[in-house]
């Protein structure tokens, strides 16, 4: 296996996995040893399994030297780790605390609940934590040691030519029509009665949790938030600096059980109850209303846009990227002409298949323009979940086609800088394999490994 693929392999494997157990005269007992040393860092058969098991259950084919491949992986970690420590990098423990707290959600969101996961590894929370926390350290100090190794990586244009001369003709990738759009946004003010509206029914709520309804409940029925009301309300333990600012200022001086006033945020309005505090991370739950804006507010920014519309095409002098910037009211796109990011690659591309499943309204507008194009004033809905008006300019579009320098350059240079990022891994392997003690159970002895290790022997 080539390094670039195996990289690619060692970053998956960064991922804390679930340990693999078995049943056993019905007790669990952990299938685990010792199968390679690097430095002071162990791996253990079980990581390896724990890959495969990933692996099958995505669909990777797993062949007679994947183990081995894995294994090389995780001793390329361990590697990294153990230089970390001896360049005496640190992480400090709000990392440790935001990376395992990002960890357990996901683990959460895969198997369903807490509570679920809780009963898979007959652990309280707390516990799980704690088992975790030395792992994630040492994740983020290979990370960290990484992107050492990684940095200052540029590349000149006579390296992204020599990059694409490297590729043999028919191994270029095919490249689906893409496309570029700038908008310019006006939403409409939420109205004074809307707001009173939704302060009076979060009232309602509080006074009813008050009378001795379950806040829980109210939060699965009534909040808006998708992501926390199925949990009933609840957002998991988080620091401070993973809220927004009113949320975390409201939040913070509550007690357990302790409701909060009603919070303004960029969302909408919430209700909070504190479920419990751990240092300095708290988990809560909420009631999110969001204030809609009346048919009237609607209609009143379609027509401000169709004014807007019509001094572009009529006046030479305002242009779409003026415009932008003087009217539109979305702050991630109006001081740059009013230019879309496509948020899957972070560049101004989006690949025409992919789009309807970003934004149907983006591909509906899409079908209907050419090049320099723009849309009459066009309702969608926010990323807030507030409805809007705004109009669409199809700035540049691109044929399909294999790729090549003029159209796809950019393209190319991420693909050529991620050829040297792993080169330079490569030489940093190769400089340091021999700075710490390597072994290797015999059964693995034989694996045809790509880096050429010094095993010691017992």
């Amino acid at each position: 296996m080539s390094l670039h693929n195996c990289l690619s392999t060692l970053f998956f494997g960064l991922l804390i996995t679930v340990p693999v157990w078995s049943q056993n005269k019905g007790e669990d007992q952990l299938i685990d040893k010792v199968v390679a040393v690097v430095g002071e860092n162990i791996v253990l058969y079980s990581e390896i399994e724990d890959q495969i098991d990933q692996m099958t259950i995505q669909g990777v084919p797993v062949t007679s030297s994947t183990r081995c491949q894995i294994l090389e992986d995780l001793m390329y970690q361990k590697l990294f780790l153990n230089q970390a420590k001896e360049d005496s990098l640190v992480v400090s423990e709000d990392q440790v605390e935001q990376e395992l707290n990002r960890r357990l959600r996901y683990f959460v969101s895969q198997i369903g609940s807490e509570e679920e996961l809780v009963r898979y590894y007959g652990k309280t929370m707390d516990e799980i934590r704690e088992d975790f926390r030395d792992e994630v350290s040492d994740i983020l100090l290979i990370q960290q040691m990484q992107q050492q190794v990684m940095s200052n990586v540029n590349v000149s244009p006579l390296e992204v030519k020599e990059f694409y001369n490297s590729i043999p003709k028919d191994s270029l990738p095919y490249i689906n029509t893409e496309v570029e759009l700038a908008q310019i946004v006006k939403k409409s003010p939420i109205s004074k009665d809307e707001e009173e509206r939704i302060i009076g029914k979060l009232k309602e709520f509080k006074e009813r949790v008050n009378q001795g309804e379950d806040f829980g409940t109210l939060a699965y029925l009534y909040s808006k938030d998708p992501g926390s009301a199925e949990k009933n309300g609840e957002l998991g333990f988080m620091s401070r600096g993973e809220l927004v600012p009113e949320f975390a200022n409201a939040a913070n001086g509550l007690q357990k059980g302790q409701m909060s006033d009603i919070v303004k945020t960029q969302f909408g309005y919430h209700l909070l109850q504190m479920i419990d505090r751990r240092g300095e991370q708290i988990n809560v739950r909420h009631i999110l209303l969001i204030p809609q804006v009346s048919q009237e507010d609607l209609f009143q920014a379609k027509l401000f846009l169709d004014t807007v519309y019509n001094d572009i095409q009529s006046q030479d002098t305002l242009t779409f990227e003026k415009a932008a910037a003087r009217y539109s009211d979305d702050k991630d796109t109006k001081m740059n002409g009013g230019r879309l990011v496509n948020p899957a690659n972070g560049t101004p591309r989006f690949d025409v298949e992919e789009l309807g499943q970003i934004d149907r309204s983006l591909l509906f507008a899409v079908q209907k323009l050419k090049v320099g194009e723009m849309t009459e004033p066009v309702l969608f809905q926010a990323r807030d979940g507030k409805r809007a008006y705004r109009i669409l300019k199809l700035l540049r579009m691109t044929d399909p086609h294999v790729a090549n320098l003029k159209q796809d350059y950019a393209r190319l240079q991420q693909a050529a800088s991620r050829v040297k990022e792993n080169d330079n891994l490569q030489k940093w392997i190769s400089e340091h394999k021999g700075n710490a003690y390597v072994w290797v159970d015999p059964k693995y002895v034989n694996c045809d490994f790509e880096t050429s290790w010094k095993i010691a022997q017992r």
